[in-house]
């Protein structure tokens, strides 16, 4: 490994990887943080589901949302995926002298805001100020505890013929913020920042058979469609002309240089369900205001051992793997 964390560490992608299984997992390896999962079913308590998020976006507002929004919504999705019902938070704060309190009324504002929209409550918190020049204005730190009601989802219950959804437009996050960072934004590009609990019961209680669920943030759909297959018999072949993509993001990522592809996404969910079910599963996606954009977007096949692959528009074909580097930092 380089001998100094550089921000590629933190893209979520190949790097991020390659940290926690050679730096992190080493020094405090175990059964339940071994499953990199989204959350961890608590050992001795396995009604309960536990969850970590830390936030250090630029900027702190931006539209569609704001750091206090994201912290509730990002933690609120990590249990929601695991098939929990999110039920209660922690508040960490750090704040860099200088801070405007106006600003952190603003974000407290929004964050009980999101929280009693998702139907979670704040309960423990703490706060940190540190030397101005030491911080970047504000960090967040949320941990969420939730109730399983639907075990199971896991990766290792893909099965060959499975289809891959997705509940709506990709790369709608990473895309706004990056373009109100560098003073770009213009016209009605939004964060799909939102809380996902609700599409995720209405897609679990559906009856259909979900493999899988996740929220596609740091890395985009891509890295996180890597991750299911990784190292399996089996691989996922993405139809990409089905990823729905607005024109806008296309047009930012074209100008940008980045691909929607690996753009970070804080209001989506990627579902893995039975060929079967596909049909039923996406009904109940889009019966949710979250998931009214939902698609299949390709399925679980045999035929490319631990890999994505892409159709084209043009009927070629590419393999996506991982994000390599920091296509960008500080997105969530």
């Amino acid at each position: 490994m380089d001998e100094r964390i550089t921000l590629d560490y933190g893209s979520g992608g190949k790097k991020t990887a390659r940290l926690i299984e050679k730096t992190i997992l080493p020094a405090l390896t175990n059964p339940f943080l071994g499953e990199l999962g989204d959350g961890a079913i608590l050992p001795g308590a396995p009604e309960l589901v536990f969850s970590t998020d830390s936030f250090v976006i630029d900027p702190l507002f931006f539209p569609g949302g704001d750091i206090g929004k994201l912290a509730v919504c990002g933690t609120v999705n990590d249990l929601a995926v695991c098939g929990a019902e999110p039920k209660y938070l922690s508040l960490a704060l750090i704040l860099e002298e200088g801070f405007p309190l106006a600003d952190l009324e603003r974000v407290m504002a929004s964050l009980r805001a999101a929280a009693e929209a998702a139907g979670v409550q704040v309960v423990t918190g703490d706060t940190k100020v540190v030397e101005k020049g030491r911080g970047d204005k504000l960090y967040v730190n949320t941990a969420g505890i939730g109730f399983l009601k639907y075990p199971g989802l896991s990766p290792r219950a893909i099965r060959e013929g499975d289809a891959v959804l997705v509940s709506g437009t990709v790369g709608d996050h990473g895309t706004a913020v990056m373009l109100s960072r560098s003073g770009l934004l213009q016209g009605e590009l939004r964060s799909d920042c939102a809380a996902l609990n609700g599409l995720c019961e209405a897609l679990l209680s559906s009856g259909a058979a979900v493999r899988v669920l996740r929220d596609p943030t740091r890395g985009g759909v891509a890295t996180t469609l890597n991750e299911f297959v990784e190292g399996t018999p089996l691989g996922i072949e993405l139809d990409e002309g089905a990823v729905p993509v607005r024109p806008q993001v296309t047009a930012a990522c074209e100008l940008l240089g980045l691909d929607p592809l690996y753009c970070a996404n804080e209001g989506k969910l990627l579902a893995v369900v039975s060929e079967e079910d596909a049909g039923r599963a996406l009904a109940a996606m889009r019966a949710v205001p979250e998931g009214r954009d939902a698609a299949r977007i390709g399925f679980v096949t045999g035929d490319c051992p631990g890999k994505l692959v892409a159709r084209t528009a043009l009927g070629g074909r590419r393999v996506l793997q991982k994000l390599t580097g920091a296509q960008l930092p500080r997105i969530c």
